[in-house]
C-alpha cells in the first residue's frame, strides 16, 4: 500500500514504496533544510493613524456663488470653505470641520432659498402678476 501524508512528497512522485524507514529520513531532510520553520512565528502590528477626512464643500460653494447668489449666502459660503481647506492644510482638523459646517449651513440656506425665490418668480411671471402695476400705469392710475 502507498499512502501520501501531508508536507512529504508523494510515493507516486518518488516512485519508491514508503516505508517508516522512508518516512524518518523524508522527515529529517525537511527539518534539516527548513530549520526556521520550527521557530515561532512573530508578527508585528503598525497602528497608522488615518486622517478623518473633512468634506469643505467648495464644489458646492462655488455652484452656489456662480447660481444662487440670493443675498450674497453663496459668497459667504465659498469663503468659509476656502477657510475650510485652508484649516486642513495646516492641520487643524477641528478647525476644519468647524468652518466646512458653517459652509454647509450657509449652502443648505443659499440653496433653499435660492431655489424657492426663483420658483416664486417663475410663478409670477407665468400667471402674469408681474404686469399689473405695469397695467395699472397704461390705464391712469397714477
Amino acid at each position: 500500500n502507498l499512502i501520501a501524508l501531508p508536507g512529504l512528497p508523494s510515493p507516486a512522485r518518488t516512485q519508491r514504496p514508503l516505508s517508516l524507514n522512508t518516512v524518518q529520513q523524508d522527515h529529517q531532510a525537511a527539518v534539516m533544510e527548513n530549520p526556521q520553520s520550527l521557530a515561532p512565528k512573530t508578527t508585528t502590528v503598525i497602528d497608522i493613524p488615518t486622517e478623518t477626512p473633512v468634506r469643505d464643500h467648495i464644489v458646492w460653494s462655488l455652484f452656489n456663488t456662480i447660481f444662487l447668489n440670493w443675498c450674497c449666502l453663496g459668497f459667504v459660503a465659498f469663503a468659509y470653505s476656502v477657510k475650510s481647506r485652508d484649516r486642513k492644510m495646516v492641520g487643524d482638523v477641528i478647525g476644519a470641520q468647524t468652518y466646512a459646517s458653517t459652509a454647509k449651513c450657509l449652502n443648505v440656506c443659499s440653496l433653499v432659498l435660492g431655489l424657492l425665490l426663483t420658483i416664486t418668480f417663475i410663478i409670477l411671471f407665468v400667471t402674469g402678476s408681474l404686469m399689473i402695476p405695469q397695467m395699472v400705469r397704461q390705464h391712469g392710475g397714477y
